[in-house]
């Protein structure tokens, strides 16, 4: 059989086969500490459930706009400027099956063959073959762990030719967990700006910071609109991840041209899933506190047990709940050759599963996410401590 030559330029996503991977160890009886999954472990809240059962009750279960449900749609607008400080209209607003599902349009609608696209690195996985899909080149600027992984307006503005139409840029960031300070977010969108580069900006994780790092929006920033297109989603923020309920703001026109794309592709997303996120958006936030308290905690634990062991350094993530530990001075020397096979013997040999740092840009790294409980988080720890223990003995 014979496939267009698109589906040669990209692979299954590699987090994607961390998971199947693990879930078939999981089928066979073996107790695996999972690190993989990039997703909340806390449940949906109840009200949100209760905002699905209602629909269903109500026999919302026909097609919708495909745009999605007006009412929310004009949530969403109305969250996001009262949470991160933007103004957008109903009309600027598109709801998807997923955040991944709007930035697939986004880049669908803008990218043609031989456009550039600037992509941070470390990258989350689906961005550069999202590009690579749409005939675009996925361009990558990459950060240092020096400076926390932090992308700057310099990088950009050197990363940029003619043939560039977009930036991709995802803060905080999956997989280093760096955020990006305010200031520097907008001398880099005044830099785009000036070059007439779009600036996606992926704000999955926006409300999960740190410290001093605040959530934030370059859609707060007047004048920012005609530059920019937001994609976010309910999935991280509200623990909703399954029900796969994403959207993006940004120029009507462009708005419009995703609304076409996805009228030939998914159509509207799911009903009753459209009416818990309402639900979610107009509801209580009380959950969001819970959960990034306990991240903060879950996250001193294992920086700090990842830096016991010998050979491994880890940068401080400022938001996500990820660590990206550097595991590149216990590769070789009789062991694993590059991260993705340390992957694979950390699986094989203690059960651990991580995803390896090649599949973000960042070989001899390795993603661990810590939305897993504490005694999780300590029985990984003590595995993997074996685990460079034997190799260490062995080499």
């Amino acid at each position: 059989m014979k496939f267009a030559k698109r589906v040669s330029r990209i692979t299954v996503s590699p987090t994607a086969a961390v998971l199947m991977e693990s879930e078939r160890l999981k089928a066979k009886g073996v107790d695996v500490v999972d690190f993989g999954p990039g997703e909340p472990d806390f449940p949906t809240p109840e009200h949100i459930k209760q905002g699905a059962i209602k629909a269903l009750a109500d026999n919302k279960t026909k097609y919708t706009a495909v745009a999605g449900i007006a009412p929310l749609r004009e949530a969403v607008c109305q969250w996001h400027s009262k949470q991160l400080g933007s103004s957008y209209e109903t009309s600027e607003c598109v709801i998807s099956v997923g955040g991944k599902h709007a930035i697939f349009n986004a880049v669908s609608a803008l990218i043609e063959e031989g456009d550039e696209v600037l992509i941070p690195a470390p990258y989350w996985v689906s961005f550069p073959d999202i590009v690579r899909l749409a005939g675009g080149e996925a361009v990558f600027v990459l950060t240092s762990a020096a400076d926390g992984f932090v992308l700057n307006a310099k990088q950009v503005e050197a990363a940029i030719t003619p043939r560039t139409r977009l930036a991709i840029i995802n803060s905080p960031n999956n997989p280093t967990g760096a955020v990006i300070p305010p200031a520097e977010y907008e001398r880099i969108l005044e830099v785009c700006a000036r070059h007439d580069v779009l600036v996606m900006t992926d704000e999955c994780y926006s409300h999960f910071t740190y410290g001093a790092a605040k959530p934030y929006s370059l859609a707060s920033v007047p004048g920012s609109k005609p530059n920019i297109i937001v994609v976010g989603s309910v999935s991280k923020t509200f623990s909703m991840t399954g029900w796969r309920i994403g959207y993006a703001l940004g120029p009507k026109p462009l708005i419009d041209a995703m609304i076409k794309i996805q009228s030939q592709s998914t159509s509207n997303p799911t009903s009753i899933a459209q009416w818990g996120a309402l639900a979610a958006l107009t509801g209580p936030m009380d959950s969001v506190p819970v959960m990034l308290a306990e991240y903060a905690r879950r996250r001193a634990r294992i920086l700090a047990g990842l830096r016991t062991i010998p050979g491994v350094t880890c940068t401080e993530p400022s938001g996500a709940f990820y660590a990206f530990p550097d595991v590149s001075a216990r590769l070789g020397k009789g062991g694993a050759a590059d991260a993705t096979a340390l992957a694979k013997q950390l699986l094989e040999r203690e059960a651990v599963a991580v995803v390896p740092g090649d599949a973000f840009g960042a070989p001899g790294y390795l993603r661990f996410s810590y939305a897993t409980s504490i005694e999780r988080i300590e029985e990984g720890l003590r595995r993997l401590e074996n685990f460079f223990a034997a190799v260490a003995a062995a080499s």
